[in-house]
């Protein structure tokens, strides 16, 4: 009987250990795979091959373990605990490798939609957290805990705690819309109807961040930033029109003054950095001023910091080419008539 025993014994810790090497036979090929897939642009791959990898030994070890069980014959008592701490290690690990896989999800889905990789933190943390809640309830439950008076006291606490945080949540709540809607995300350049702008630096679950063009941070909540009336220089598209306005005199050729003003946008769209150098650029002459013909130049640029050095070359070389032309920029001027007076006649002294 005893050698029978100690067979058992040792059959089952040979049971074990081959488990185990397979579950780590099992974790070098699926590294060596996961190296692979991280070569190609396609990434549900790569989240299965990691889910696998977290899961690999852990879960041979467990078949390693229950097999052991049975082949040692326990009481049955002793097996049933045995069997229920296995089952409550193997949800912890496979709700810990679900979370990452989600949370991989989610991410690599905002990833595709917006391009920047800050907006998704608080997409990808909200969903570890609800599989993190999921999977530690069925641990509960699998370990013969009742959780429904837990689900009734977290549903009294939980109201509890939002009536305390109202601002926090109401932030939190701002912030997933902000991100849901993309009308704003990390790296667009914006302005606040209050006149703070700049690029959005960051969008958490609290707060929004704007870089302004002074190199400061603005830190705007949530639930004031979605309220606020924006422009965003970035949508639709990122490149921008840019219209600068001027004026010729009435004794100017208006069709050389155009041939002159379009030609040098063009230099400017081509040379400068920042321009769009396949745009036209447009003179529209709009306004019969009191000494002059004033006009809008419609230039392009590629980002909204990009304009003033635009604008800055765009003067400097069309004042430059006006006085090679011969093109005049009038100065305003006042015709002051007096209508005829009676001679002043001295009085008396």
């Amino acid at each position: 009987m005893p050698e029978l025993e100690w067979g058992r014994v040792i059959g089952a810790a040979v049971v074990l250990v081959v488990m185990l090497g397979v579950g780590l036979g099992l974790r070098l090929v699926l590294r060596r795979l996961i190296q692979r897939a991280e070569g190609n642009h396609w990434v549900w791959d790569d989240l299965v091959l990691r889910l696998l990898y977290d899961l690999a030994v852990v879960l041979s070890a467990a078949g390693g373990a229950w097999i052991g069980v049975l082949v040692l014959r326990f009481q049955p008592s002793v097996r049933t605990v045995i069997g229920q701490i296995l089952v409550a290690l193997v949800i912890f690990v496979v709700s810990l490798a679900a979370a990452r896989l989600a949370g991989g999800i989610v991410s690599s889905i905002a990833m595709a939609r917006s391009g920047i990789s800050q907006s998704v933190t608080i997409f990808a943390n909200i969903t570890r957290t609800v599989v993190l809640v999921v999977g530690t309830l069925v641990l509960l439950q699998s370990l013969g805990v009742s959780i429904t008076p837990l689900l009734t006291a977290l549903g009294v606490g939980g109201l509890a705690v939002a009536l305390a945080l109202q601002d926090t949540l109401a932030n939190l709540f701002a912030g997933v819309h902000i991100l849901a809607s993309k009308t704003v995300v990390p790296g667009d350049f914006i302005r606040l109807s209050t006149g703070q702008e700049g690029h959005v630096v960051d969008i958490n679950w609290r707060k929004t961040t704007i870089r302004t063009m002074s190199d400061n941070l603005v830190i705007v909540p949530n639930a004031k930033f979605a309220d606020a009336i924006l422009t965003n220089y970035h949508q639709p598209e990122q490149d921008m029109g840019l219209l600068l306005q001027a004026k010729v005199g009435y004794d100017s050729d208006l069709e050389h003054v155009e041939k002159v003003v379009i030609e040098v946008g063009k230099e400017v769209m081509t040379e400068v950095e920042g321009g769009v150098p396949d745009y036209d650029p447009l003179v529209r002459f709009h306004t019969f001023g009191e000494s002059s013909i004033d006009f809008t130049v419609i230039l392009r640029t590629r980002d909204f910091t990009d304009q003033f050095v635009v604008k800055h070359e765009f003067v400097k070389r069309l004042h430059t080419r006006f006085r090679a032309e011969g093109i005049g920029i009038p100065l305003p001027t006042r015709q002051l008539i007096f209508p005829d007076t009676p001679a002043l006649v001295p009085g008396p002294r």
